[in-house]
C-alpha cells in the first residue's frame, strides 16, 4: 500500500499561482499580469516532470504485469520454476520496499 509520503509532491505553490491569477484578473495591472505570466514556465516544468513520472510508472506497471502473466503461463506449462519471472522483476524493486527479502 502506498503511503502519503510515497506520493509525488508538486514543486509548485498552487495557492500562490491561483492568487497571482485572481489578482491579475481583478486588478489588470501590468505588474499583476506579469506576475501571473511568470508562473507559466514553472507550471510547464511541473507538467513535464509529472509526465515523465507517469511514463516511468506506467512502464514499471507494464513490466510487473508482464512478469505476472509470464509466471501464470509458466505455471500452466509446467515449467520447473514459474515464479522466476516474477521474482526477477520484483528483485528490481527491492530497494523500494523495506520488507522485501529475495530468498523468502
Amino acid at each position: 500500500m502506498t503511503s502519503l509520503s510515497d506520493k509525488p509532491r508538486t514543486t509548485v505553490d498552487q495557492e500562490a499561482i491561483t492568487c497571482h491569477l485572481e489578482t491579475a484578473i481583478s486588478r489588470q495591472t501590468p505588474v499583476a499580469v506579469r506576475t501571473a505570466l511568470a508562473d507559466i514556465p514553472v507550471m510547464l516544468a511541473e507538467l513535464r516532470r509529472l509526465a515523465t513520472l507517469l511514463a516511468w510508472t506506467r512502464t514499471e506497471l507494464a513490466n510487473l504485469l508482464a512478469a505476472g502473466r509470464a509466471t501464470l503461463a509458466a505455471g500452466r506449462d509446467g515449467e520447473n520454476d514459474p515464479l522466476s519471472y516474477l521474482r526477477d522483476e520484483v528483485a528490481e524493486h527491492a530497494t523500494i520496499t523495506d520488507d522485501y527479502e529475495p530468498n523468502r
